[in-house]
């Protein structure tokens, strides 16, 4: 999704100019809805946000200013609010991010008491395991579900019908057959993609392995019999030589020529196939993913969280209520193809005749959050990536690339 979704903010000044205007964004004390509220979202979805909110412009009387932030500039911008101590109203937070922004202390802890007037929070509407205590950080609740977000298989039915593939592979052996087929189609072909930036997908290897990245203790452990099953997979792709090893590549460009006729990914992916491709409908079609001893699969997406020094705090809580309606989910989701977190919401009689949103919410049963470290993405995440990218990529030691990983990331705290 990252690599998909950036979009330029401009120079430094300019993000020094909207951090200066983001302390007076509201207006009246907390027990008052002032005229105003400023929310960072990030990507490039601010267009479809302002289209969203303008309902509840219209009915509340608050003006929306939407910032798109641009997920290689998240940190920077969030540390520098955090320093200066002026921040957005509301913040878009992906959850890979949410241990690190409420270490930071920035946000408000949205307690009962906060959350008492705004029916539309509560956590039983959520998907399980992504709301209430299941995404609290040191017993604090500081960010509300917003956009949910499963890997599920993507697959060229076409192409593998063509190969002699009658159906997607249903456990990860044989989809490490079915990619070794594919590629042997000719050159320039492969059979499967691995994302190098993204550092769920050997976790969800491990968890399908029946193992965990988490121990009794509550620490990060790489150092499993699972994990190392999970390696041969990963590795084993790429001795195939069945996925492309360019960087660089584009996942939505290399499923759209039938380079990579596989791939897991999330909803995002499939609307940016229907937009680039509509004549490739009937085409192509996803399933959950692959399945060892379990089929588990990852829950991310994206919460949304109130500044704690914000001036208008009934605001921004009226706004994440408007924005947990299950219609505005729905709209969200046919407007950005993004996954709602309400459970009303999927089961929307729009949605549910869809039988993609069918697989994602199958899906969304057996998925799980990563661990929730500080600073997953630069840290753990990162170790993990390095590791299994110097072997593949660069022909490190695998025992040796292995240990680095082990010494680097063991000890780490999961919440």
């Amino acid at each position: 999704m990252k690599r998909m979704r950036w979009l330029a903010l401009g120079t430094a000044a300019l993000a020094a100019a909207t951090l200066a205007g983001c302390s007076s964004a509201g207006s009246g004390d907390d027990k008052t809805v002032g005229k105003a509220l400023t929310v960072w979202v990030m990507g490039d979805s601010s267009a479809h946000f302002d289209a969203l909110v303008k309902p509840f412009e219209e009915k509340s009387g608050i003006d929306v200013k939407t910032v798109a932030i641009p997920w290689d500039n998240v940190d920077q911008k969030f540390t520098t609010a955090v320093a200066s101590g002026s921040g957005p109203d509301v913040i878009q937070i992906g959850l890979s991010k949410l241990r690190t922004y409420a270490d930071s202390g920035a946000l408000l802890t949205l307690d009962d008491a906060a959350l008492g007037n705004y029916p539309n929070l509560a956590a039983s509407n959520f998907v399980d395991g992504v709301a209430g205590d299941a995404t609290a950080i040191g017993g604090k609740i500081v960010s509300m579900p917003w956009v949910s977000d499963t890997r599920v298989l993507f697959y060229r039915s076409d192409i593998l019908s063509t190969a002699g593939i009658d159906a997607p592979p249903a456990t990860w052996d044989e989809l490490r057959a079915d990619a070794k087929t594919l590629t042997a189609r000719g050159d320039g072909s492969y059979g499967y993609y691995i994302p190098q930036w993204d550092s769920a997908l050997p976790v969800i290897m491990t968890w399908d392995q029946g193992g965990e990245i988490v121990d009794s203790k509550g620490k990060i452990d790489f150092d499993t019999p699972a994990f190392d099953k999970a390696v041969d997979l990963y590795t084993g792709l790429y001795s195939d030589k069945s996925v492309p090893t360019n960087s660089d590549f584009d996942q939505t460009q290399g499923f759209i020529t039938g380079t990579t006729p596989m791939l897991v990914s999330g909803p995002y992916l499939a609307a940016a196939i229907s937009q680039a491709a509509p004549d490739l409908a009937g085409k192509w079609s996803v399933t959950t993913v692959p399945a060892a001893d379990k089929d588990t699969s990852l829950l991310a997406g994206s919460n949304l969280g109130v500044w704690g020094s914000t001036k208008n705090k009934a605001g921004a809580l009226q706004l994440l209520d408007y924005l947990s309606q299950p219609d505005v989910q729905v709209k969200w989701y046919e407007a950005d193809g993004q996954l709602p977190t309400v459970k009303k919401a999927l089961e929307d009689e729009k949605l549910a005749a869809d039988p993609l949103v069918a697989v994602y919410t199958k899906q969304l049963a057996s998925s799980r959050l990563l661990p929730l470290v500080p600073n997953w993405d630069g840290e753990t995440g990162k170790a993990l990536l390095d590791s299994l990218n110097s072997i593949v990529l660069t022909g490190a030691n695998r025992d040796d690339a292995l240990k680095t990983l082990f010494t680097t990331t063991s000890g780490t705290s999961a919440k």
